[in-house]
């Protein structure tokens, strides 16, 4: 799929871009890998690891439509992975959060259909589905924009799609490296914001993976969901060290006591697949699309009434030791 293609990642330094570029250089021959990020120094770090003659780095903000434009000329499939991420954060610098996610959202589209870019996905998360923080807020707005570009690609090829998962393992900024560093510390406790508190969990290569198969699914204004299991945040704990006691803090501003991915109200907007869901979107566009029939010829079927995919309600939760295993995989 990209071989002989070039790839823009916006927010590229982060996580998941390391690991996408990673993938990108196993398994294909790509013509150009593009890194845009705002960051010198990271870009500066990863340029160490990776310095493949096919790879490029591009200092911009999605903030800014010109230099947006300018990167993405020449430019096949689009991961727009660039976000600010921390719920608290958002709380506290709101109009910095809808600068990025929405306004930046916005940006991609624009440059995106300027240069007639083939595909563009873009990373959501479930703080977006019934969000009640801005974060997830700035999210949603982000996903709606991301379907509805489809209808402003008129004579364009340009198809956009969204991917949406839960927290990932071991990324910056996430709990697994929070607590492994207090038990580096010598903490005698972990924090735990609630006992009852459940999230969903997919590894690093799975929410890469995962993206990469939505390219070849997508056809335009799908929202993607894989299908990943949840994990209560006291197992975690107890995974990362089981020794150590529990101390019940509060929720965090803006924090909920489980995830949506698939939110009740969206149901009738939602295939089942083998191993994800599809939420359709809400509007019509100015193609058709069978979305129970994706690209590759896979079929899904549309979920009974009132279904709604929850970390508290999902039948897949992992034991203590399958966290353990995965964070040894994932490498935390």
């Amino acid at each position: 799929m990209f071989n002989d293609k070039t790839i823009l990642i916006t927010g590229g330094t982060g996580s998941f871009g390391k690991q996408a570029v990673q993938t990108i250089l196993e398994q294909y021959q790509p013509k150009k890998v593009i890194i845009y990020s705002r960051d010198e120094l990271k870009q500066f770090e990863m340029a160490q690891i990776f310095d493949a003659p096919c790879m490029r780095y591009f200092i911009g903000d999605v903030r800014d439509p010109e230099r947006l434009v300018q990167a993405m000329n020449g430019v096949d499939y689009v991961i727009h992975a660039a976000a600010l991420k921390q719920v608290p954060a958002a709380e506290y610098n709101p109009m910095e959060c809808i600068k990025t996610n929405i306004h930046g959202a916005e940006n991609v589209i624009q440059a995106a259909l300027a240069n007639d870019v083939r595909r563009v996905i873009a990373l959501s998360t479930d703080k977006a589905a019934n969000p009640i923080n801005l974060y997830g807020a700035t999210k949603l707005a982000s996903d709606k924009l991301f379907v509805s570009a489809n209808n402003l690609a008129g004579g364009h090829e340009t198809r956009f799609a969204v991917v949406r998962y839960g927290n990932v393992i071991g990324s910056r900024g996430s709990v697994i490296p929070f607590f492994r560093g207090l038990v580096a510390e010598g903490a005698d406790h972990l924090p735990i914001t609630d006992e009852a508190m459940t999230r969903f969990w997919i590894t690093l290569q799975q929410g890469v993976d995962f993206v990469f198969k939505s390219f070849e699914r997508m056809q335009g204004g799908e929202l993607f969901v894989p299908k990943i299991p949840s994990a209560r945040i006291t197992d975690l704990a107890t995974a990362i060290d089981p020794d150590l006691p529990h101390k019940v803090i509060g929720i965090r501003p803006g924090e909920k006591l489980h995830e949506v991915m698939c939110p009740l109200d969206d149901s009738h907007l939602t295939l089942e697949f083998d191993d994800h869901y599809v939420i359709k979107p809400s509007i019509q566009f100015g193609f058709t699309v069978d979305f129970a029939k994706n690209a590759i010829g896979e079929i899904g079927n549309q979920v009974e009434s009132g279904f709604e995919y929850n970390s508290g309600t999902n039948p897949h939760f992992l034991t203590v030791e399958e966290i353990g295993e995965l964070t040894e995989l994932a490498g935390v």
